[in-house]
């Protein structure tokens, strides 16, 4: 077999996950046009985006069983057919329940993508490199939102939904045809995969998820994933568009923001993951605290928030998908390398499952608010509240889960990780004694 280059699978895997971003995120700036075309109420509108990510999280359990069964690539291919017909069916939707069926698909199709692509990674490259190579597979990825977020929307406002919507389409079979030539599971194996029955395979994600480690990255998933998928897939266009009469094209740019601080910070986040392992919770921790405060901030604003609050606060976001990443890491690390993509789905599930959640509760409540009007700031804002308080769901469970990783950590292997401030006092103590010796 002719030896493939590894930049080039890597690349071709980073271009399909980028596809599955841009199919994903492309209601986002087609919230208000889908309510008049499907003359939906917010609520309505929201099953849209809910149907969608509740399939995406529903999928990554099996999807993490077909991985292990069946290898990266074959799921790879699978998934951007499912998205190239999901979104066919969405562009020739005649009424809402067609669109929701269309979305649903997509969901699934998008759902293979991106552990696929993490297994990618770690199985053709080096593990001292894989977090720095998974978190720039992550922010390539996130450029679809670029895509959806100017492109599309144009397109959008010139030829219409019928015709956005299958150029979409048409992308996705492009990313299709392109998988299907170029990525191989492993260097020198076009397959690679695990005969596994049923059973074996359940058992395996549940042996996954008994793993303390496993169980942190997936609260982690959820503690700092969803508030980006819920602005960018649904209700940040709405708000800043009807809530806080941000002009069109600008919110649409706005919706950039999460892309540019992925491309500056993200080589930062996996360098810090890949250096101080035992401390890949702290980074996370100061994360969910970056963006609990900055939702926070913007609700409690006297007035309402300007376009530089909003990008302070969609920069926030931005990191908090950074930290999401940072979830997959625990994953690899806490489980043996064949239970990767049972374990990935697992952690997986986390953040979509708080966002589906999220996106339901804010669209009640738009509607509760608004009282069938067209939803003001006061609407949105009373909405918004939802995702702080379902951000320290997720951070109490990934407190408990901490503990408990830690504690088997000393029990296993006598590794104690001690308070950070102990940590940073006892680095200072040691500097300064050497600086003593040198003297």
């Amino acid at each position: 077999m002719k030896r493939i280059a590894p930049g080039l699978v890597y690349a071709v895997t980073a271009f399909a996950y980028l596809v599955a971003v841009c199919q994903r995120s492309s209601l986002g700036v087609a919230g208000v046009i889908a309510a008049e075309r499907f003359e939906a109420s917010a609520a309505a509108l929201s099953m849209l985006a809910v149907a969608q990510v509740a399939v995406y999280a529903g999928m990554q359990i099996p999807v993490g069983m077909l991985l292990d069964r069946f290898g990266s690539s074959r799921l790879i291919v699978a998934g951007t057919a499912l998205m190239c017909a999901g979104q066919a069916i969405v562009a020739v939707a005649p009424d809402l329940p067609t669109a929701v069926a269309g979305r649903m698909l997509l969901g699934g199709g998008d759902a293979m993508i991106y552990v696929s692509g993490l297994r990618i990674v770690a199985a053709w490259f080096p593990a001292s490199r894989v977090p720095v190579l998974s978190q720039w597979y992550t922010n390539l990825g996130t450029l679809g939102q670029l895509l959806s977020a100017v492109p599309f929307a144009v397109l959008l406002g010139t030829a219409g939904w019928t015709a956005s919507f299958v150029s979409l389409a048409a992308l996705a079979a492009l990313a299709c045809v392109a998988a299907v030539v170029v990525v191989h599971d492993a260097p020198g194996a076009r397959r690679s995969s695990e005969r596994i029955d049923v059973r074996g395979a359940f058992g395996k994600s549940w042996r996954a998820l008994r793993r303390p480690g496993t169980r942190v990255g997936l609260w982690t998933h959820f503690s700092t994933q969803f508030p980006i998928t819920v602005f960018s897939l649904l209700w940040g266009y709405p708000m800043m568009v009807q809530g806080l009469g941000i002009p069109a094209a600008a919110a649409s740019w706005l919706l950039m923001v999460p892309v540019v601080v992925g491309l500056l910070l993200g080589p930062v986040y996996g360098v810090l993951t890949a250096r101080f392992p035992f401390r890949r919770s702290n980074l996370v921790l100061g994360t969910i605290a970056l963006q609990f405060v900055a939702w926070v901030v913007v609700l409690v604003w006297p007035t309402t928030p300007d376009v530089g609050l909003m990008v302070a606060l969609i920069a926030a976001m931005g990191i908090g998908g950074l930290g999401a990443s940072v979830a997959f890491d625990f994953a690899r690390t806490s489980n043996p390398a064949h239970s990767f993509g049972s374990a990935s789905g697992v952690v997986n599930v986390g953040g979509f499952a708080a966002s589906f959640i999220a996106m339901f509760l804010i669209g009640v409540v738009v509607d509760a608010v608004s009282g069938g009007a067209a939803p003001s700031w006061g609407s949105y804002r009373a909405a918004m509240w939802v995702v702080p308080a379902v951000m320290l769901v997720g951070c109490a469970g990934l407190l408990v889960a901490r503990g408990k990783a830690r504690s088997r950590l000393a029990e296993e292997e006598g590794i104690v990780i001690g308070p950070l401030w102990v940590a940073i006092a006892r680095r200072w103590r040691l500097r300064d004694e050497r600086g003593d010796r040198r003297g």
